[in-house]
């Protein structure tokens, strides 16, 4: 799954990026690009719900930050913010039922709100992915 993270971080031009499969009830860090190492420690599990990745798991569907620097909500760990992403796009991958399966996120060093179309391309991407897992 590395090669085809690092493809879709291209093809985005991000500079971050994180695939989560769910394994027992947990999302497990499958690959990863430009996510410094204490934070690979903080993702490599990550419960159901919880942060962006968890979120758009347990919501089965998109979870969007256009700063993560500066998130006041509550949908950004501290941790997260050790990456120095600003904009973050997550999106869930589902399986050919439509159940969340995984999540697939970006980010960027920048403050960027993802469009309609950018969130339907990195959608599909996701379903490139499902299909591999399955």
């Amino acid at each position: 799954m590395q090669a085809e993270l690092e493809a879709i971080i291209g093809r985005f031009e991000a500079d971050t990026g994180t695939i989560h499969l769910i394994e027992d009830g947990v999302l497990i860090l499958k690959a990863h690009v430009g996510v410094p190492p204490p934070v690979v420690e903080i993702v490599a599990r990550v419960p159901i719900g919880k942060g962006m990745a968890g979120m758009a798991a347990e919501r089965n569907e998109v979870v969007t930050s256009c700063n993560l620097q500066v998130d006041e909500i509550g949908r950004v760990p501290a941790g997260a913010r050790q990456t120095g992403v600003n904009g973050a796009v997550v999106v869930p991958i589902r399986d050919d039922a439509g159940t969340a399966v995984g999540a697939l996120g970006i980010g960027v060093h920048h403050e960027h709100e993802y469009s309609a179309d950018e969130v339907a391309t990195l959608l599909d991407e996701a379903g490139r992915l499902a299909f591999r897992v399955a």
